[in-house]
């Protein structure tokens, strides 16, 4: 079969601008995570027979927040973004499982996804990340979580806020993560002090 060059042409060119264009931004050097500081046990085998069960949902979040950017409160009527700064995955999936390794470690709580809570009479977690970044004119990073808890065999729901302000020296991707993750392992331990109490 033969070519003709006038349909070889263009084929080159495609292959040599290839090269040259970028179809999405480009990723950072690396991405920020969550990493809890009560972590579970490893090779500990928990039953709900013998310790209070509970189910973590993700939390509900606002607009500006359902990113994988670190949101910058530059002025109290506007937000910008840390440059460089993203998270691997939606921040609020990283913070209701370091919620998880935080209520299994601290409050001893055997943490049960919604299927397994069906046939297992659990507790139920949820809530809303009100806030979860940077504070520029305080330089802090701030985590605010509106927690709603629904305990056991009980109907009425508990609501309680919980707060975590962290200084930062200087608005980066390295310091942001390195104080949201701060500010967040506070929050849960505060939330297991509070769940597990009763």
């Amino acid at each position: 079969m033969r070519y003709s060059l006038s349909c070889l042409v263009p084929l080159a060119a495609t292959v040599a601008l290839s090269g040259c264009i970028s179809f999405g931004a480009k990723p950072p050097p690396s991405l920020l995570t969550l990493e809890a500081t009560a972590q579970p046990q490893p090779g500990r085998t928990q039953s709900s027979a013998d310790a209070r069960s509970i189910v973590v949902q993700v939390p509900a979040v606002a607009t500006a927040l359902s990113t994988a950017r670190v949101p910058v409160q530059a002025t109290p009527g506007s937000i910008a973004y840390v440059e460089d700064a993203q998270w691997s995955e939606p921040p609020t999936r990283l913070f209701a499982r370091l919620l998880s390794d935080t209520l299994t470690a601290q409050a001893n709580m055997v943490v049960l996804s919604p299927v397994q809570s069906v046939s297992d009479p659990s507790g139920n977690l949820a809530g809303e990340l009100r806030s979860f970044g940077l504070d520029a004119t305080t330089r802090q990073a701030v985590v605010v979580y509106d927690a709603a808890l629904t305990r056991v065999n009980a109907t009425a729901v508990e609501k309680r806020r919980f707060e975590a302000r962290v200084p930062i020296q200087t608005i980066d991707a390295a310091s942001a993560g390195s104080a949201l993750n701060q500010a967040a392992n506070q929050v849960a331990g505060e939330v297991a002090t509070w769940v597990g109490g009763r």
